[in-house]
């Protein structure tokens, strides 16, 4: 989050609070379009996902920070706590390689844009408040913005490598 990112380029540091929910939104864009593409549930390696299972990681990624983000807020200044979130163990429960790259865009959609609509809510102090994951892992909400700005970047890039 402090430096830019070797793999990817973004530099989670440089966005400004009030333009997380546009790079949010516009970020998210970048998936969707990869999503139709031909071949979008092809993945280019074994061990490489499918521009589909990216889209579905991001939805779910979304949301799970619009859900810390509420936490965050909800408690008012003092610590929230959210539950650790397994990435991998997500894409294999919900079975992401078997999802519709037209259900996904619309999944992604309405995730981006309720993560969106939610990140533009803090103002002033609010952006310190604290949050601790489950593996003891501590974000503020600024932090959680930087944090899911890059995972959207990373993975935009991903599918258009």
């Amino acid at each position: 989050l402090t430096r830019r990112c070797d793999e990817c380029g973004f530099n989670a540091s440089g966005p400004e609070t009030d333009d997380f929910p546009a790079l949010i939104e516009e970020l998210a864009e970048r998936i969707r379009l990869a999503l139709d593409r031909p071949g979008s549930h092809t993945r280019p390696t074994p061990h490489t996902w499918s521009a589909v299972e990216y889209g579905q990681h991001v939805a779910d990624v979304c949301e799970v920070m619009r859900l810390r983000l509420e936490s965050i807020l909800d408690a008012d200044g003092a610590v929230a706590e959210f539950d650790s979130w397994d990435a991998d163990e997500a894409a294999a429960e919900k079975e992401y390689w078997r999802a519709s790259g037209e259900v996904t865009s619309i999944l992604l959609r309405e995730r981006a844009e309720a993560a969106a609509d939610s990140f533009a809510e803090p103002t002033g102090d609010q952006w310190t408040w604290p949050g601790r994951r489950g593996d003891g892992a501590e974000f503020t909400a600024e932090t959680l913005g930087r944090y899911l700005l890059h995972e959207l970047a990373h993975h935009a890039h991903d599918v258009s490598a």
